[in-house]
């Protein structure tokens, strides 16, 4: 008689539903794309700003590409504790606000988008659960539609996070290529969960710390494997955009420090795959899909970059998982770290 298999992870079967749980946005999200998109005027809006912390920050880092590529709208990140810990009351009229929360309970979060609605801003709340306090503070609500995610490491809601503004920003840009791009997004996060990225965890389990390097609508998910990274595997990681770590964090990698390249192809592939080669002849290891020997398998030619920049995020997420796994660290509950981080 065979070994009775283990019982996989939450975490592991969350990353499994993502192509799952992406159909079921698509599917279901489409009503509250098209009913946000009647009420904006974009005319009337001069600008953007994103608010979100962890990994619904870095989701923030993708829309925040999106809006300023794909809609011509200036995008900057919110600081919250403006509002909450400093008392000033930013002059949002005209301005599209949109907060990023998987969760919807930060107070601070929930803080800043209330004084956001109450100077004038446009304000959308993308979270999981529409009945959340951050969803009642905003004007409208864009329900992820994830489902329930256990694990404390967010995966599936993160991907969903990313998609549903990449759905919001082709319904305002009325972009039919793109929507059809997001509407494929399930099949490309499918085969993006085949790519095997073992090698690179395997590596990065054993270093002291390590890298991740993206560039425009990668920079979000590198920034995104990074925090995996730590909260999963233990093991501090950085994350830089390529254009930036040339110009002084490369000083600081070394032979023992795994990198790992995110290149979703596109305007900055180039760019990526220069600044990695440049790590690779300085003598650190690095992980990529790109590039005269790429070390990691990569997703099939004819993808859209920003769409494939999140589909990245799965063979990362899933390497992860495993590696953690396999030395026994509990990858559901990661020690300190709670499934709801609330900050004031």
């Amino acid at each position: 008689m065979s070994a009775q298999e283990p019982t996989p992870s939450r975490m592991a079967r969350e990353i499994a539903e993502i192509p799952q749980a992406a159909a079921r946005l698509l599917d279901g999200g489409q009503g509250a794309v098209a009913s946000i998109a009647r009420a904006l005027d974009l005319g009337r809006i001069s600008h953007a700003v994103v608010s979100g912390r962890g990994s619904s920050g870095h989701a923030g880092t993708h829309l925040r590409y999106l809006l300023e590529t794909r809609l011509g709208l200036s995008a900057a990140p919110a600081a919250p504790s403006v509002v909450t810990r400093y008392g000033a009351e930013p002059r949002l009229a005209g301005a599209l606000y949109v907060l990023v929360s998987q969760s919807g309970r930060s107070p601070d979060l929930i803080a800043a988008a209330e004084q956001a609605t109450a100077a004038g801003a446009q304000t959308i709340a993308l979270v999981n659960d529409p009945d959340s306090p951050a969803a009642r503070a905003c004007r409208h609500v864009l329900p992820i539609l994830a489902g329930p995610e256990l694990a404390v490491a967010a995966t599936k809601t993160v991907v969903n996070t990313m998609l549903a503004g990449s759905l919001l920003v082709a319904a305002l840009s009325d972009d039919e290529g793109f929507r059809r791009a997001v509407e494929a997004a399930p099949k490309r996060l499918g085969e993006a969960l085949t790519l095997d990225w073992s090698d690179w965890a395997r590596h990065l389990a054993s270093a002291p710390a390590g890298y991740v390097i993206g560039r425009g609508f990668s920079l979000g998910p590198a920034r995104e494997v990074a925090l995996k990274s730590a909260e999963v595997m233990g093991v501090p990681v950085l994350a830089y955009s390529a254009a930036e770590v040339l110009h002084g964090p490369k000083a600081a990698i070394r032979a023992e420090h795994p990198v790992l390249g995110l290149d979703p192809g596109g305007e900055v592939s180039e760019s990526i795959a220069s600044s990695l080669s440049a790590l690779a002849q300085a003598g650190a290891p690095v992980f990529a899909s790109c590039g005269a020997r790429p070390r990691l398998q990569g997703l099939s030619a004819g993808g859209d970059p920003a769409l494939d920049a999140i589909a990245l995020l799965a063979p990362a997420y899933r390497a992860l998982e495993a590696e953690a796994t396999r030395q026994g660290r509990d990858v559901d509950r990661p020690p300190g770290l709670r499934k709801v981080t609330e900050t004031l």
